[in-house]
């Protein structure tokens, strides 16, 4: 069973690296635009925010459920 699984991976593996190279070597537009009016910063800005209030409540929640763990063990 072991031997099935890490064929599938290495198929896997094989067939996503393929479809990485089929792709269109053309730039998007859109983030030319953005580039252009230096908006571009605005969106990364936004999702650094976005991200770092993620793993704030993510560690908040950590710590509220140690806090529990630990009071459910006295």
């Amino acid at each position: 069973m072991n031997t099935w699984i890490k064929l599938f991976f290495s198929l896997m593996t094989v067939f996503f690296s393929t479809l990485s190279f089929a792709q269109d070597k053309a730039k998007p537009e859109m983030a030319d635009g953005l580039k252009a009016n230096g908006m571009i910063y605005v969106v990364v800005i936004v999702l650094l925010i976005v991200f770092a209030g993620i793993i704030i409540y993510l560690i908040s929640i950590d710590r509220k459920l140690n806090r529990i763990e630990k009071e459910l063990k006295k």
